[in-house]
């Protein structure tokens, strides 16, 4: 365990399954990460109560039945493909579902990328000081063939969590090792609850201007309209499973959504690069997912097509980085 004044990291095993601890006594706030479960950081709890959602009650469970829960990394393409192929910079890609680490999603919609619950990650530094407990974990993506198989672009991506002052922060940092620009098409799908309300009474913040259409399949057709929402939107009676666009930003650049119940609050801080929101509320469930993304949904041939514009890439040689900020309060 590494300890400085208010923070700390603790190295464990819980389950069997290797967790880090991430403490921030000041705001009684914790932080629980499984680098071999997709570097997902599980649970977060304020003074006890669960920030992300789990429908487990122990990392065990998890681990013996993955599911989706928490915070986990979508990459290297967010939410859906629109088939097995796709185009970067003029050039068609194939899938190959033999290789058996596709998720075929529905309607043959390859769904959420590769790494949702690999074991690849490696542990590069955790430490705590005065200012945060951090922990920084590194995946080298052209090491392992399968991979490279999906996406042939060779990389290293790096996860910090860093929890200070009773908020998380998720930066990741991409190094293109290829001799060509890489596309990006990076997400995030964390799970959201507040426990003083049940879902039904939970209010939520939407700063965009727009919503995309989308097919059948889920996936965007290109039209979009004016973000139909209420300002701040009861879940009651509702289901929201759209992608935003036209993020409404703050002074400082980041667009803020927010889910409140009765006095806890859960605030998500979208950094710049972050150009689009999935939100995700469906009736029953008691979580809400905001989910930050680089681009929309099926990024890559949207791009192909024409009608989006904003496709983010990495020079060759070049790193590219960004994060989120996950802020609980009325705790």
């Amino acid at each position: 365990m590494t300890q400085a004044a208010n923070y700390s990291i603790e190295k464990t095993t819980v389950d069997s399954v290797e967790v880090y601890i991430l403490r921030d006594q000041a705001h009684a706030a914790e932080v629980r990460i499984a680098p071999g479960l997709g570097n997902n950081s599980y649970e977060m709890t304020v003074k006890g109560q669960k920030v992300f959602w789990s429908p487990y009650t122990s990392v065990g469970e998890f681990a013996a039945k993955p599911a989706h829960l928490g915070n986990p990394l979508l990459w290297p393409w967010a939410n859906r493909i629109d088939g097995t192929t796709y185009y970067a910079s003029g050039r068609k890609y194939s899938l190959d579902l033999e290789v058996g680490n596709v998720k075929p999603g529905p309607n043959n919609t390859p769904i959420h990328g590769l790494l949702v619950y690999t074991d690849l990650w490696r542990v590069k530094s955790a430490k705590a000081d005065g200012h945060a407990a951090v922990i920084t974990s590194r995946l080298e993506f052209w090491r392992h063939p399968e991979l490279m198989a999906q996406f042939p672009f060779a990389h290293n991506i790096e996860m910090t969590y860093r929890l200070a002052d009773g908020a998380l922060e998720v930066e990741t940092a991409i190094e293109n090792l290829s001799a060509e620009p890489m596309p990006v098409s990076l997400g995030y799908h964390p799970y959201f609850q507040v426990t003083d309300a049940p879902r039904d009474a939970w209010k939520v913040h939407l700063p965009a201007k727009d919503r995309l259409a989308l097919s059948n399949r889920l996936i965007p057709t290109g039209e979009r309209a004016i973000n139909p929402y209420k300002d701040p939107q009861p879940l009651q009676g509702i289901t929201l499973d759209d992608v935003f666009d036209g993020l409404v930003r703050d002074a400082d650049g980041k667009a803020r959504f927010w889910v409140e119940g009765q006095k806890q609050k859960i605030t998500v801080e979208y950094g710049p690069h972050f150009e689009v929101a999935v939100v995700y509320a469906p009736p029953g469930r008691g979580f809400v997912c905001f989910e930050p993304m680089t681009g929309p949904t099926n990024a890559f041939n949207a791009a192909h097509d024409g009608w989006y514009k904003g496709l983010q890439s990495v020079a060759a040689g070049g790193q590219w980085k960004e994060s989120f900020r996950i802020v609980p309060s009325g705790y």
